[in-house]
């Protein structure tokens, strides 16, 4: 086959949707997911560990029930959908804001913990020495805890994106599969499945597989760095 003929057959909106959306998911939870495990890591209140549970919930769940609660919170009845309604919005399910909405809390756990894990792994004696420098708080996030935990912190970024590429149940639930808006990869695999055309959904699948490949070797890589011999 040509490049022509599998250029063809490569449904590019979809990769287009996909990386979007794995692109944007990524960008919201560097942010929203540093925030969190920065507090998780510093707690010692009671409620940390209840929080932590209902943070990994996503990853115990099956993704339809996650994804019928969200549709019915997001809905035209549901609290979420009310408020976005009253604020001139509209209904978030459908719509590719609604699975950048889905896709946060989803993978959010891939988010929070290796960064905790990096944060607590750091321990607090170099933020006591900084702070005996007169260091203030954000200074000693910026300037010690943040790049000291830059394996946990591209370790979240790789998952959250591969995460995000992956996903079916979810974004099947809140997005449907609306061609140039909300169809990505992953639906339409599904979809040249469910038509037979077992070319087009090979294509797919084979790149996700060489993707889903590379995240894995680049993790290790991250996680096991290579000795160097003198």
């Amino acid at each position: 086959m040509n490049a022509v003929g599998v250029q063809g057959l490569v449904d590019w909106q979809a990769v287009w949707i996909t990386l979007k959306l794995a692109g944007l998911t990524t960008l919201i939870l560097m942010a929203l997911g540093t925030a969190i495990a920065w507090g998780l890591a510093q707690s010692r209140h009671w409620s940390k560990r209840p929080l932590e549970a209902i943070i990994s919930l996503p990853l115990v769940l099956p993704p339809t029930v996650l994804g019928f609660y969200l549709l019915l919170l997001l809905g035209p009845k549901g609290p979420i959908g009310e408020i976005t309604q009253a604020l001139g919005l509209g209904v978030l399910p459908f719509t590719f804001p609604g699975l950048v909405v889905a896709s946060v809390i989803y993978s959010l756990p891939f988010a929070v913990q290796p960064i905790q894990n990096a944060f607590e792994t750091l321990g607090a004696r170099p933020l006591e020495v900084a702070a005996t420098l007169r260091a203030s708080p954000w200074d000693r996030f910026m300037t010690v805890a943040l790049p000291l935990s830059r394996s946990g912190l591209i370790t979240a970024a790789v998952l959250v994106f591969a995460h995000t590429i992956g996903e079916f149940g979810i974004v099947l639930m809140i997005g449907g599969a609306i061609a140039g808006e909300t169809k990505v990869l992953s639906v339409a695999i599904y979809d040249h499945v469910e038509a037979i055309e077992y070319t087009q959904a090979n294509i797919l699948s084979a790149g996700m597989l060489i993707f889903s490949f590379t995240v894995l070797l680049a993790l290790q890589i991250i996680r096991k760095p290579a000795k160097v011999i003198a």
